[in-house]
C-alpha cells in the first residue's frame, strides 16, 4: 500500500478509528437502545485488483487486524447505545470475478474483536483483474441487506489504489452504486491508496464517497 502514511498498517487503523468515531456521534444521536439491534453494520471492502501486489494487500489486511486489536478502536466499537457492531471483510477486484468474505462477526467485547482480528490476519482471498468499484459497493450493500439483522447505521468502506476501469461486460458502475447506497441509507467511505495516481483522493471524494458523515482518507 503505497501511501503517505509511511507504507504501514497505521493509515488503515487511523481510517477505521475515524469511521467508528464519526459513526458513534451519529448513532448516539439517532436512537435509544433497541433489543436485537446493532449500532453499525460495516463492510470493509479490500482492493485485490491486478494493480495491488502481495505487499499492498497485506498492508490493507494488517491494518484492519491491527485496528481491531487497538484499545481505542475497540472502545469506539462498543461505545454505542447497543454496545455491539457487526463487521465483515470483503475482497474485490475485477467486476466478473468472485468476491470473498470473512463472514459476519459480532463485536460485542474485546475478546470478540480479537477473534475477528485473528480471522482477518489469516484472510488471503485475492482476486485480480480490473478495478470494479461499483460492483464492489453494490455487493457490499447486498451483504448488509441479506445479513438478517437490524442496524442503526450501514457503512461500506472501500480501500483501493485506482479508479474504476471500463468494464468488458455489463456491470454495476460507480455512479449506479452510489445511487443505490443513497436510496438505501448506506454510507460509503473511501481509503485511497496513493500509488501511481496523485489525483485518486479527489476522484474518491467526487465519485465514491456518499452519505451523511462520509469521508475519504489516504
Amino acid at each position: 500500500m503505497a501511501s503517505p502514511a509511511g507504507r504501514s498498517p497505521d493509515g488503515v487503523k487511523r481510517f477505521l478509528s475515524g469511521v467508528l468515531t464519526a459513526w458513534l456521534v451519529l448513532a448516539n444521536a439517532a436512537m435509544a437502545q433497541s433489543p436485537g439491534t446493532y449500532d453499525l453494520a460495516l463492510v470493509l471492502a479490500v482492493d485485490c485488483s491486478g494493480s495491488v501486489d502481495g505487499g499492498e494487500f497485506k498492508l490493507q489486511i494488517d491494518g484492519i487486524a491491527a485496528a481491531f486489536l487497538d484499545d481505542e478502536v475497540i472502545a469506539a466499537a462498543l461505545a454505542g447505545p447497543h454496545g455491539r457492531i457487526a463487521v465483515t471483510v470483503m475482497s474485490w477486484g475485477d467486476p466478473d470475478y468472485q468476491k470473498f468474505t470473512t463472514g459476519w462477526f459480532e463485536i460485542d467485547s474485546p475478546a470478540a474483536a480479537r477473534s475477528f482480528a485473528g480471522t482477518v490476519s489469516a484472510f488471503d482471498a485475492r482476486t485480480g483483474g480490473g478495478t470494479g468499484i461499483g460492483i464492489a459497493i453494490a455487493y457490499g450493500i447486498t451483504l448488509i441487506e441479506s445479513s438478517g439483522f437490524t442496524s442503526v447505521r450501514k457503512v461500506v468502506d472501500v480501500s483501493g489504489d485506482g479508479r474504476e476501469t471500463a468494464p468488458r461486460e455489463y456491470t454495476v458502475l460507480i455512479g449506479q452504486a452510489r445511487n443505490m447506497a443513497a436510496s438505501r441509507g448506506v454510507v460509503i467511505n473511501g481509503l485511497a491508496i496513493l500509488n501511481e495516481d496523485p489525483g485518486l483522493v479527489e476522484w474518491y471524494r467526487r465519485y465514491v464517497q456518499t452519505g451523511p458523515g462520509s469521508f475519504v482518507m489516504l
